[in-house]
């Protein structure tokens, strides 16, 4: 239960931090993770992108703030939750609230505020979950690829699946270059600096990349490597949420420096028992 203890650790240091800014580094540093893999952890677990869960926290502070009868201006609660100016602490208020902020202020006004979220472990065990841990040497993905960054709302939650759609014609070239495990074509998060990251839609090779086509070198890694059975891509959305609330909170492990990687096989992916595979880097706490 060490994981979501160091969870909600960063959780405090968030609500410390409202006022003023939220260091991402500092709070993946608290949950021992990347602010990579922290930020998809939060993500999977609670449902909301962090930098949503962030925004919304302090519209519900600035709400409070505004409502009381201290007469304290705009631009004062703009500062102190981390906006620069009135227009963009006023467009982040109304996209939370409905209403601008001074409108708040008026008695009877309808507000909507969002409580500081706390992880748990629910242990269920209805239902199992497969895996094996396989120790795998360093191998070089070949395909194509772009560059996302977690902290622009919704982003890679859009981005990635048009991605996708546009890269049908990749699909058979990759095919071709398919050589070595893991096999399939391969969707990768490479972790970067930051929340910055690049996706590739890739094969495992050991071909010379094509013209046009990026290459990168996945580092030697633990994997614990979960099958996945469904119709894409709610399957595979709820297979990654089980993994980070259920599986890593009691595994004894913990994210390691590397990708994610998620193994798409042949066939039909929206039939009921398609199979694909989840890659997670994993080392022992």
């Amino acid at each position: 239960m060490e994981w979501i203890k160091r969870l909600n650790a960063s959780i405090d240091y968030i609500e410390r931090h409202l006022e003023g800014r939220v260091d991402y580094q500092q709070a993946a540093q608290i949950a021992c993770c990347s602010v990579f893999h922290y930020q998809r952890m939060f993500s999977y677990i609670a449902d909301i992108p962090l930098g949503e869960y962030i925004r919304r926290r302090r519209m519900t502070l600035a709400a409070f703030a505004l409502q009381q009868e201290r007469g304290e201006k705009v631009i004062d609660i703009a500062l102190r939750y981390g906006y620069d100016s009135p227009t963009a602490f006023s467009r982040a208020f109304k996209a939370v609230h409905g209403v601008s902020p001074s409108r708040a202020r008026e008695k009877g006004v309808r507000l909507s505020a969002y409580p500081r979220i706390a992880f748990h472990v629910t242990i269920k065990g209805e239902v199992q979950m497969e895996y094996r841990i396989v120790e795998k040497e360093a191998f070089r993905i070949v395909g194509v690829k772009r560059h996302y960054n977690l902290a622009v709302a919704q982003e890679a939650d859009t981005g990635i699946p048009a991605f996708w759609s546009e890269a049908g014609g990749v699909i058979p070239k990759l095919c071709e270059l398919m050589d070595r495990s893991p096999e399939g074509i391969l969707g990768v998060c490479t972790c970067m600096d930051g929340s910055d990251f690049d996706y590739y839609i890739a094969t495992a090779t050991t071909k010379e990349a094509p013209e046009g086509m990026a290459q990168y070198e996945i580092p030697a890694c633990t994997w614990a490597i979960f099958p996945c059975v469904g119709p894409m891509p709610g399957a595979i959305q709820r297979l990654q949420k089980r993994i980070a609330s259920e599986w890593l909170p009691t595994s004894g492990y913990t994210y390691a420096d590397a990708p994610d990687i998620e193994c798409y096989t042949d066939g039909d992916m929206s039939a009921p028992d398609y199979r694909c595979e989840v890659w997670l880097p994993v080392v022992k706490k």
